[in-house]
């Protein structure tokens, strides 16, 4: 079986109405007129103009000049800061692995030893002695890391530091 497709409406034109349709706007024109022609190479800039321009040029690229300097020694200074940072926070990482290295070995020596004990006395005698031994290697490990934080600080600050010195002794110099 076929089908046949019905006939299809005719489409619907479409006007097209103008915006103002009471208006006819072909009777508004641009107005007509030329541009004055001036002949540039007639005209002079007057001397007084023309250097306070080149004065003006001549500060900015100085002002430039000393801008790229200073983003420049600003860069290197920031580079060096982090150079030592990152060095001194190595330098920390390993001390602190080391640390909890040689604290956990004392500890499985501990353990190693108070299995082989055979009364409360020795045990006791034992976890005192690692103890007091901890203590004092906490306490020498403390003081070793704080030695190492105050260089490390005193090296991560020392790039800043001079840079502020010598843009010091620049305004000292300038003034």
């Amino acid at each position: 079986m076929t089908q046949t497709a019905a006939p299809k409406a005719p489409k619907a034109v479409a006007t097209e109405i103008p915006a103002f349709p009471m208006m006819d706007m072909s009777k508004f024109e641009m107005p007509k007129f030329e541009m004055p022609k001036f002949d540039m190479d007639a005209m002079e800039v007057p001397a007084a103009f023309r250097e306070m321009t080149e004065k003006a040029i001549a500060k900015a690229k100085e002002a430039y000049d000393q801008a790229k300097v200073s983003a420049e020694e600003a860069t290197e200074i920031l580079e060096d800061t982090f150079a030592a940072t990152s060095k001194y926070a190595t330098e920390m990482n390993k001390t602190l692995l080391g640390n909890a290295k040689s604290n956990m070995i004392a500890s499985f020596d501990l353990a190693e030893k108070l299995f082989g004990v055979k009364t409360v006395a020795e045990a006791v005698e034992l976890q005192s002695e690692f103890a007091r031994k901890q203590f004092e290697l906490l306490t020498a490990q403390a003081k070793d890391i704080q030695a190492k934080a105050q260089k490390g600080a005193e090296a991560c600050a020392k790039p800043a530091k001079d840079g502020v010195a010598k843009t010091m002794e620049k305004f000292k110099v300038e003034a």
